[in-house]
């Protein structure tokens, strides 16, 4: 695999190293499991769902963390005495623990999170602040220095 140097960017560019650790975050090649699935939506131009398939798992069982534009989902089935006892001939449904990270996008904020029917739906929304919204600028007409 090619791996790209960024340093060039780094004499030109002031501010954007969180932006070379993105990158450098992604070309890692740790892998990520793949279970439990997951769909990620574009639901409109600022919201989004991420959908997970997490059969098996109670509401207890789930944990959702943001931290740091980091949204870290997991799982972790409670050990019951009884379930020794049972015996399996086909065993389809996964009941293992788990753990799942997604990088957020910057001022993109969880808003809810559901479980139903052994899916675990959570909306997000990227909300701006008013300060980094775009500004419409009034022209009128100014006074100039001479005209005092």
């Amino acid at each position: 695999m090619r791996t790209v140097d960024l340093s060039p960017l780094y004499r030109s560019f002031i501010g954007f190293d969180h932006l070379a650790s993105l990158m450098d975050a992604a070309a890692r090649t740790d892998k990520q499991p793949s279970f439990p699935p997951y769909n990620i939506e574009a639901l409109d131009q600022d919201k989004y769902q991420i959908t997970m398939a997490v059969a098996g798992f109670a509401e207890q069982e789930l944990s959702i963390e943001s931290e740091n534009n980091t949204l870290k989902v997991s799982g972790v089935k409670v050990d019951k005495a009884g379930q020794s006892e049972r015996r399996f001939i086909h065993q389809g449904i996964a009941e293992r623990n788990f753990e799942r990270k997604f990088q957020l996008g910057d001022h993109v904020k969880v808003i809810s999170a559901q479980l139903d029917n052994g899916l675990l739906v959570i909306d997000l929304e990227r909300e701006i602040p008013e300060a980094l919204k775009p500004q419409k600028i009034a022209i009128g007409k100014g006074k100039l220095l001479e005209d005092k």
